[in-house]
C-alpha cells in the first residue's frame, strides 16, 4: 500500500452480531505485527466520532438494514481506497436478510418485534434509523474490493488478506475458507 507511512485502517460495524470484530481481534499476537504497519483511524472499538478522509482499507461487517447504515456505507466508499466486505452478513445478507422473505420487511420486523411481542407500551420506536425495505449485501449498493466470508470469519484469512494488502499484493481468495 504505502512504503514509509503507516496504512491507514479502518472497521466499521453495521446490521450484524460483532463476531467479524471479535475475529478480527483473534489475530492475538499478529495484532502486534499489524500495529507497527497500520494506523486504526476509525473502529467501533476505537472512539473516533466521524469517519476519516483518505483511509486506505476498510473492513465492514453486518448487512445494510436501514438507511442510516446506507448513508454511512456510501460516505465509506467515497472516503476509503480498498473496501472489504467481512463476514457473511456482509457479503450475502446472511442472517440479517432472513427478514427479507416477509413482503413489507421493513414495518413486519417492526410490528413483531415492539408490538406482537410486547407486553408492556407496545408501540414502534418513532427515534429509529429508518429500516429499508429489504436487507442486502455491501455490493448491492457499492463496490467492493475484497470479500472475506465466513460467520464470523476466521482470523487466519483476515490476518492474511490484510498482510497480502500491506505487502502490496492482491489476495488470492479462490478456494479459501479458513487460512491463507
Amino acid at each position: 500500500m504505502t512504503a514509509n507511512a503507516k496504512v491507514r485502517v479502518a472497521t466499521v460495524w453495521l446490521s450484524g452480531c460483532s463476531g467479524c470484530h471479535m475475529s478480527f481481534l483473534d489475530q492475538d499476537e499478529r495484532l502486534v505485527d499489524l500495529a507497527k504497519k497500520i494506523q486504526l483511524v476509525y473502529s467501533p472499538i476505537a472512539d473516533v466520532k466521524e469517519f476519516p478522509e483518505n483511509v486506505d482499507v476498510t473492513l465492514i461487517e453486518g448487512a445494510i438494514a436501514n438507511e442510516e447504515q446506507l448513508h454511512m456505507l456510501e460516505k465509506v466508499r467515497a472516503r476509503t481506497k480498498v473496501l472489504i466486505s467481512l463476514g457473511d452478513c456482509a457479503v450475502t445478507g446472511n442472517v440479517t436478510a432472513l427478514r427479507n422473505s416477509w413482503r413489507h420487511s421493513d414495518q413486519v420486523v417492526l410490528e413483531r418485534a415492539y408490538k406482537e411481542k410486547s407486553d408492556l407500551n407496545a408501540a414502534i420506536p418513532t427515534d429509529v434509523p429508518k429500516l429499508l425495505i429489504k436487507a442486502r449485501p455491501l455490493h448491492e449498493a457499492v463496490k467492493v474490493d475484497f470479500f472475506i466470508p465466513g460467520c464470523p470469519p476466521h482470523a487466519d484469512l483476515i490476518n492474511y488478506v490484510l498482510t497480502e494488502l500491506l505487502e502490496g499484493r492482491t489476495p488470492k481468495m479462490e478456494g479459501k475458507t479458513k487460512y491463507g
